[in-house]
């Protein structure tokens, strides 16, 4: 088999190079484009023999585009067109510009990519950016299917639903294709076990209705009343989150841990413990869920990401019934024997699926390592997307 020559657009930190890595098959990225200097920097430094293009995508003509002579594109373009708690401007947000760009030059190529795999935000699916990606793949001859995915159905302990596209060059429907249903599993394909990655439909209707109220833009703002009403720890709620750690088809936060780590710069301060304690998702090492990691993570509390509780001993619940009636100096006492902290950078790219290997330059602050993994993506979904792709 030859090589897939592969085009990497809007490539950030190269979640979707590293797909193609997982997936192991023989491709080589002719080219990966990006705006974004810090990115970028990151990708350079995991991919370092990598063409990469740091400029707009409208900056590219199409006999540039054509000389690249490549067969798969992989993309996310930009989500907050399409976000739920957003403007939800699609095609008139400006963000949407380069991705209409390459609708217009995709049929225009003098040699059309076999493969197509694209990501994006759950809301995607319901835009009119959507509706003008499948008319112009569906014109150029693509056979496609979408998906909603999240890591858990493989068997990773965090939260993160998201859209996707696959599409493929030919004139038959893909084995799998459902016409005009977005699918919220992976299909079974034949190199997998009968039994491997399935969903029953009780866990994916759980699983939709946590990513609707988790996964929110870390900018929005909430009332008082409205966040702690969401973030109570009711009796459904323990319930909910019980039923998520007993799931044994998912494994522990502890298998994504760093073992050697100085915690003390990822400890939550006593301000941030005063304020948002009853806004916060905690977990501990053994718990076999967590919730969606934003950009916002490590700056913002409120829908950001899971902290980690790392006294294991001690009852969360216990702890929010003592603060009734407690001075600020009695309930910070009570919540510093949670010992929360933020996860590292680190272990939320061990559970977006990045190698050991992976890793970021000195000179990137922290707080730019959660940013950029908050515009990333699964690793791991997308690979296993790319193999049933190109099955």
């Amino acid at each position: 088999m030859e090589p897939l020559r592969v085009l990497e657009l809007y490539s950030g930190i190269g979640g979707m190079h590293q797909a193609l890595r997982e997936s192991g098959l023989p491709a080589h990225v002719v080219a990966a484009i990006d705006v974004n200097t810090v990115a970028n920097e990151v990708y350079k430094y995991n991919f370092p023999h990598t063409q990469l293009l740091a400029k707009t995508i409208e900056g590219i003509t199409l006999e540039e585009f054509d000389r690249l002579s490549f067969n798969m594109i992989l993309m996310s373009p930009p989500c907050q067109p399409f976000t739920r708690i957003g403007r939800q401007g699609d095609v008139t947000d400006p963000r949407t510009k380069s991705f209409l760009y390459i609708l217009d030059i995709l049929p225009r190529l003098q040699k059309l990519p076999k493969y197509i795999i694209l990501e994006n935000v759950k809301g995607f699916e319901v835009s009119s950016t959507r509706d003008l990606l499948v008319q112009t793949i569906e014109n150029c001859g693509f056979q496609y299917q979408e998906f909603l995915l999240s890591p858990t159905s493989l068997g990773i302990p965090n939260s993160r639903l998201r859209y996707f596209l696959i599409a493929k060059l030919q004139p038959e429907a893909l084995p799998f294709q459902v016409p005009g249903q977005v699918l919220r599993e992976f299909p079974k394909i034949h190199s997998e076990h009968p039994q491997k990655h399935t969903i029953d439909a009780e866990k994916k209707t759980e699983e939709k209705k946590i990513e609707s109220t988790t996964c929110f833009d870390s900018n929005t703002q909430y009332s008082q009343k409205e966040t702690v009403l969401f973030k109570l720890e009711t009796a459904k709620e323990i319930d909910r989150k019980h039923q998520q750690d007993s799931d044994l088809s998912v494994q522990m936060l502890k298998d994504f841990l760093e073992d050697d780590v100085d915690v003390k710069q990822y400890f939550l301060p006593p301000e941030s413990l005063l304020r948002y304690a009853l806004l916060l998702d905690i977990v501990k090492p053994t718990c076999r869920r967590s919730t969606c990691f934003t950009k916002g993570y490590g700056r913002y509390i409120e829908g950001t990401g899971s902290v980690l509780q790392t006294t294991e001993d001690v009852q969360i619940e216990t702890i929010y019934k003592s603060l009734i009636n407690l001075s600020e100096e009695e309930k910070l006492t009570k919540l510093l024997m949670l010992k929360l902290r933020y996860f590292t950078p680190k272990e939320i790219a061990n559970l977006l699926g990045f190698p050991p290997e992976f890793g970021f330059p000195e000179n990137i602050a922290v707080k730019q390592c959660y940013r950029l993994l908050g515009n990333s993506l699964n690793v791991l979904v997308v690979a296993k997307l790319i193999n049933i792709l190109c099955e």
